[in-house]
């Protein structure tokens, strides 16, 4: 009984000493430097949240913040490397909308599981998208640009900043929600769609809030719709989706962190915590807004409802609409 006790004695003290050295533990993190990872290139809308919220941490914990842009596959590189991380809050993922959508469009053969692999942490911004059009197409609201559709069947086309974007997704939903066929026409990014909507080689675009109003304020582009619940600050004037009489259309482009399936709670709520008080600080809204994003903060399990909601909402338009990612 002697030589027993004086095992487990042994064994609880080693257990002891690797609990308290362990280095994801809440009471030590951050311990040394957090890299988030985004899976789209430097400039665009997800790297710029990923900065202002690196930013803020880093001036917060004293600890690097470092943004390490993994682009391709519409983010599946990044959302790979970062579930197969080590889950100890020092690899984090800036999931954004695709994250969602990339399961259905990819037909299950993703080498992760986009709800299973990851630990929600917050939801950190959203924006809307801006339904434009040419100024010479004869439509000055949605329910004549429907009427329109409708009237000449393919007639209409409409851009995307590529496939399985939100630019993208929302002319599949408006297809399937109005029954209208129009035509999508594919781009690699915003820059070159915004081009040839303004040269009317294409009819219409669900563009990034940012760059795009000033496009409107000039008359170069015409708005329609925003396609948020409540109407862009920036644009009072434009009705929303549902207000121009699509009822239930709703798109946000939102971006959010993301931990590897397995990261403690304890490390997942500091984030949480951390993270929030950043983007209900005035700069850190104010950043974000002037590049067409809306600060968000949520619980973990509010995001992580969120992202479930997304999925099943887009697996439904990417069934119906028979998209593959190509």
């Amino acid at each position: 009984m002697h030589t027993v006790a004086l095992m487990a004695l042994l064994v609880t003290a080693a257990f002891s000493a690797v609990a308290q050295t362990r280095p994801d533990s809440s009471a030590n993190y951050p311990s040394k430097a957090i890299h988030v990872i985004v899976g789209f290139p430097p400039g665009g809308n997800s790297d710029f949240v990923a900065r202002a919220v690196g930013r803020g941490l880093s001036e917060a914990w004293g600890q690097q913040v470092i943004v390490d842009n993994r682009p391709g596959a519409g983010g599946n590189i990044a959302a790979d490397l970062v579930a197969k991380s080590p889950a100890d809050g020092y690899t984090l993922l800036l999931g954004v909308f695709a994250h969602a959508v990339n399961p259905s469009l990819y037909g299950g053969k993703l080498p992760f599981d986009a709800i299973k692999d990851f630990a929600p942490v917050i939801l950190c911004a959203s924006s809307a998208n801006i339904l434009v059009v040419h100024p010479s197409l004869p439509v000055k609201s949605v329910k004549e640009l429907i009427a329109l559709a409708k009237a000449k069947p393919g007639a209409i086309t409409y851009a995307s900043a590529g496939n399985g974007t939100a630019s993208h997704l929302a002319g599949e939903l408006l297809k399937m929600t109005m029954s209208v066929d129009i035509v999508h026409v594919p781009y690699r990014g915003t820059g070159l769609a915004h081009t040839d909507l303004m040269g009317g080689r294409v009819t219409m675009f669900f563009a990034a809030m940012a760059g795009t109003l000033s496009a409107v304020e000039s008359g170069c582009l015409r708005a329609l719709a925003v396609t948020t619940v409540k109407r862009w600050p920036g644009a009072p004037k434009v009705p929303t989706m549902i207000e121009a009489g699509v009822l239930g259309f709703e798109v946000n482009s939102w971006s959010g962190l993301l931990a590897p399936a397995g990261t403690s709670r304890e490390i997942v709520v500091r984030l949480n915590t951390e993270v929030a008080r950043i983007l209900r600080s005035p700069e850190a809204a104010q950043r974000l807004y002037s590049f067409g994003a809306e600060a968000i903060d949520n619980t973990p399990d509010e995001f992580a409802a969120y992202i479930n909601s997304e999925f099943i909402k887009w697996a439904k338009v990417v069934t119906a609409a028979g998209l593959r990612a190509e």
